[in-house]
């Protein structure tokens, strides 16, 4: 018979509470909270008696022990959650790591206003009550060539505000070849479904005819709805109807034509070495009544939800009862504002445009980077170093097949797996995320700044 636990070894919640260290930890944080953890602390050294984890121990070994398990969970507690992040994905738009970074501009904006009182919904002239909107809504249509805009807290919710203000109850017209599904389970015909809005498919997956939606035209149509396929292209025997020609079929019926354009292109990215990718202002000229993006995509900015178009939509859009629900705060009107800005600027909106810059960035301006990054780490014992070249991509569904040159640093360490390389760089702080490939780890050049070399060199110094 096996000898029996002492379990009287265990400290009392009120002894651990008496030590020094523990007495420091309450002027951090409120003592109630800290017994709690105290509480948890010797409960979990019962636990590992129990289970004769802990082998031969004393009572001042299991006082030290649940002072250091009671300052574990304060520090865990106060650490932030949401943790600076290099990316070294190669991926410019990553949805998991937050897409766009912000202009240094809409930085400034935020931390000037985050911190006091603003004119949000305040008209300063005349002293009444404002719209918050208004606040984007002159740069909004300045850029596009639209007559109204609105904003909401992301696209999802404007393509939901759209379809409930002009479809709830009524049909929405759709070619199945744009029943999408984007990242996170996001389906169009879910979203739809939410709105009210009773979905009609017409066409094919692969051929969808003008006379398709004509033939579904009735007194129940509220809403013909364009969506781009954004994360994909579909190639070969193929058909889709033009917006112009959609906004004419519209016109005859009196029915409302919205486009879910999703990446907000506000310049012809043709005119820096990329691919075209539609436009908003195009969807505007089309006629489209209502045509929403993102904020956080290509248009660079915070995320939002953006809707431009024809007055009667979007007025009748900002007075629904949803907008309210999924309005944006002053930060996000702040960075947003000061983001469309550097818009009306071409000449100098590459430098001061982060995403822009990332995408166009010649190669050779990336290998210069990239032996810097080299030189740095040139005495780090245990760990080889190369410049390799990569291939990085736009993400978030802008320029979806479209692979931008690019080069990467590869990491290789003598004594670790390539799997624990890349999860001590994770771990660090800040974090450093690459990509596996052929037993090494990638960091692309293209997604890490030049002001950013310094966190790599650190972090990759804490690898070995």
């Amino acid at each position: 018979m096996g000898s029996q636990i002492d379990f009287s070894l265990l400290p009392s919640v009120d002894r651990v509470l008496e030590e020094p260290q523990v007495v420091r930890l309450c002027t951090r944080c409120d003592s109630r909270v800290v017994t709690e953890w105290v509480r948890e602390a010797v409960d979990d050294l019962r636990v590992a008696m129990r289970a004769g984890q802990l082998g031969e121990v004393d009572r001042k070994d299991l006082v030290c022990a649940a002072v250091e398990r009671t300052r574990q969970r304060m520090e865990a507690m106060l650490a932030p959650r949401l943790r600076r992040v290099v990316n070294g994905t190669g991926i410019v738009l990553h949805t998991n790591l937050g897409r766009a970074p912000l202009p240094k501009v809409a930085l400034e904006r935020i931390a000037e206003l985050a911190g006091g009182y603003s004119n949000l919904e305040l008209d300063l002239e005349t002293g009444g009550r404002g719209s918050r909107t208004d606040l984007v809504e002159e740069l909004l249509c300045t850029l596009t060539g639209a007559e109204a805009a609105a904003v909401v807290n992301n696209n999802a919710a404007a393509v939901l505000l759209a379809l409930h203000t002009l479809a709830q109850g009524r049909e929405a017209v759709i070619s199945r070849g744009q029943l999408i599904e984007i990242g996170g389970s996001f389906r169009i015909p879910d979203l739809m479904a939410r709105s009210g809005a009773i979905m009609v498919e017409v066409g094919t997956t692969n051929r969808t005819h003008l006379r398709d939606f004509e033939e579904v035209m009735n007194e129940k149509t509220g809403l013909m709805l364009a969506v781009h396929p954004s994360n994909y292209l579909v190639r070969g025997f193929t058909a889709e109807v033009a917006l112009a020609d959609l906004v004419a079929l519209g016109k005859k019926h009196e029915v409302p034509v919205a486009h879910d354009l999703g990446g907000g292109v506000l310049v012809d990215l043709r005119s820096y070495g990329l691919p075209y990718e539609p436009l908003v202002s195009d969807s505007v000229s089309a006629g489209v009544d209502v045509v929403t993006f993102s904020g956080d995509k290509v248009l660079g900015g915070p995320q939002a939800g953006v809707l431009v178009g024809k007055r009667a939509a979007i007025e009748a859009i900002r007075k629904n009862p949803m907008m309210r629900a999924l309005r944006c705060g002053k930060l996000t009107y702040a960075a947003l504002e000061a983001t469309l800005a550097l818009y009306l600027n071409p000449k100098e909106l590459i430098e001061a445009h982060p995403t822009l810059r990332m995408l166009t960035e010649p190669v050779s301006l990336l290998r210069r980077r990239g032996r810097r990054l080299m030189k740095k780490l040139s005495d780090v014992s245990g760990i080889t170093v190369e410049l390799v070249d990569s291939v990085a991509q736009a993400g978030s569904g802008a320029l979806p097949l479209e692979e931008i040159t690019s080069v990467a640093v590869a990491l290789s360490a003598n004594e670790k797996s390539v799997n624990e390389v890349a999860a001590r760089l994770r771990m660090h702080s800040p974090a450093v995320l690459g990509y596996v490939r052929e037993d090494r780890v990638l960091l692309d050049l293209r997604t890490i700044g030049a002001g950013e070399l310094g966190m790599v060199e650190e972090a990759v110094r804490g690898v070995v």
